[in-house]
């Protein structure tokens, strides 16, 4: 039975050739997707500025 879809929204990303690559290598070395790791990425980076906002200003 296949997993149900999550409601969600697509976001297209224009990255460094290097900058993906590693990205790439970085999800395979830990059996994620690379929607997986970026969602986790983003909520990290939106947490930690949420907690210190003047570090946006820097």
């Amino acid at each position: 039975m296949p997993r149900p879809k999550k409601d969600g929204r697509y976001l297209n990303l224009y990255l460094d050739r290097a900058l993906h690559e590693e990205f790439e290598q970085f999800c395979e070395s830990l059996g994620q997707t690379k929607t997986v790791a970026a969602e986790r990425a983003l909520r990290m980076y939106m947490d930690t500025m949420k907690q210190n906002p003047e570090q946006i200003i820097r």
